[in-house]
Parts: structure tokens; C-alpha cells; sequence
């Protein structure tokens, strides 16, 4: 015997649990640099007289205009910018507004908020949280590389890259009108895939980073909520599943 109450219970279910998962994600990176936040997508789950491909042989005049409960959707980022924090570090910059920075490791380019910069053994600006691996490119798609003892290096509010007086390079940003296009491939970092992403003026922060765009306090609140609705949905599993079995039970007996 299936019930109508026992799916809608078990799709609350999922759908607490997702949203907790996505919850503590966002949690784990409450202060990593230029982090978005995702946020849980949900949506009614249609019932199978709707969705067959073929059809469907069984329908009911009133079961069919039941709703189907709720079912999980992909994540939505979200790409507000987050709050600019001074470091006086002279290799951190922050964007002020739209823009990615452009990183490559020889093989792919990546995109990422991330503007916590050092230099590699071989003199290439790099993020400080690839460990060397991510060499920031500049405005024409090339590594941005600077001589070891040529002096010291400053970034100014354009992107400009300068060793003393000399001009290395300027850093190159990046942006695309469907940023829900960009997928997130671990390291703080977005894939672009098939994406244009088109080079933009923007202004930098220099000796500052952006923090994550995730208010922690509202997600430990959230997160309490997603935990009770999880619950509540097992504890009404349990009843039903108990209310069937005293059905069964007493109809048996009476026959």
C-alpha cells in the first residue's frame, strides 16, 4: 500500500536535505576571499501523468490535480559582491563592482574573485591560494611575469602593474551577461565552458580583499529552520507509516 502523504513527506525530506548541504557549503566558506554563495532551487515535482514521455495509462480525475510535492532544482549563484576588507598588502586587490580576474595553470583558464596575489619562483603573479599553480593573466591573455630584481612591484586602481617606475603589465578582467552559466570547479575558481567571456574596465581596490558575500548569522538561522523542516517531515513519515499499518491491521481483522 503506497501513500500520497508518505511521497510528499519523503520529497520534504530531500529537499531539507539539500538545502542543508548547500547551507554548510556556504558556512565552510564564510571567510574565504571572494566567495558567492549558492542558494537552494526548489520547485513543485510534477506527477507521472504528466511527465510520461508515452503517457500514462492510470489517471484520475482528482489525484491528477493533486500537486506532486517538492523536488530539487540546480543551485542558483549568487554574484553580489561581498564586503571590501584592508589588508595594506601590496599584491591584494579587490574588484569594485563587475569583473573576474583571469587565472591559467598552462592548460585551462579559470575565472575567480580572488585577488590575494604573491610570486612564484619565477617571478609570475599568482593566487596565493592555488599554491602557485594559478599564474594571473593580464588584459592580452598572457602571464603577468615581472623581474626579480627589478624592484618593487605596485598594482594601482586600474590594474596596472607596475616595478618602480616601469610599467610590467595591466591585470586583465573579465565578465559574462550569464554569470549562472559559470560553474564552480573547487578552489574558489568558475569554469566558464563554452561562455564568452569578454574583457571589461574596472576598478580595483588595491591592498584589500573581498570577502565572502555570505551572512553567516542568517544562514545558522536558515540552517536551524532547513534541520526542523527535515524532522518534522521524518516524524510525519513515522505517523503515517504507523496509521497505514493500524489500517491494515483493523481491516484485516474485521474481515
Amino acid at each position: 500500500m503506497s501513500s500520497y502523504g508518505l511521497w510528499l513527506s519523503a520529497g520534504g525530506m530531500k529537499v531539507n536535505q539539500h538545502r542543508q548541504t548547500i547551507l554548510a557549503n556556504n558556512m565552510a566558506n564564510a571567510n574565504t576571499t571572494g566567495f558567492k554563495h549558492d542558494l537552494a532551487v526548489v520547485a513543485q515535482r510534477r506527477i507521472e501523468s504528466e511527465v510520461a514521455p508515452d503517457g500514462f495509462r492510470f489517471v484520475h480525475p482528482v489525484l491528477d490535480d493533486l500537486p506532486g510535492g517538492l523536488d530539487v532544482r540546480p543551485s542558483h549563484q549568487n554574484f553580489a559582491q561581498g564586503p571590501l576588507e584592508r589588508t595594506e598588502r601590496p599584491l591584494d586587490v579587490a574588484i569594485d563592482g563587475e569583473g573576474f580576474f583571469a587565472v591559467s595553470d598552462g592548460n585551462v583558464t579559470r575565472y575567480t574573485r580572488d585577488g590575494q596575489f604573491a610570486f612564484n619562483t619565477a617571478g609570475e603573479l599568482v593566487l596565493s591560494a592555488g599554491e602557485g599553480h594559478w599564474r594571473v593573466l593580464d588584459d592580452a591573455g598572457s602571464p603577468v611575469a615581472v623581474n626579480e630584481a627589478g624592484g618593487k612591484v605596485s598594482i594601482s586602481e586600474d590594474g596596472t602593474i607596475r616595478q618602480g617606475r616601469a610599467v610590467v603589465a595591466r591585470i586583465g578582467l573579465r565578465t559574462t551577461d550569464d554569470k549562472q552559466s559559470l560553474r564552480k570547479v573547487g578552489g574558489n575558481l568558475f569554469d566558464a565552458g563554452d561562455t564568452e567571456m569578454t574583457a571589461i574596465d574596472a576598478l580595483l581596490n588595491p591592498g584589500a580583499r573581498e570577502g565572502s558575500n555570505f551572512d553567516i548569522m542568517n544562514g545558522l538561522a536558515t540552517m536551524i529552520e532547513a534541520s526542523r523542516a527535515y524532522e518534522l517531515n521524518a516524524s510525519l513519515i513515522k505517523l503515517q507509516d504507523q496509521i497505514t499499518g493500524q489500517a491494515i491491521n483493523t481491516v484485516g481483522r474485521s474481515r
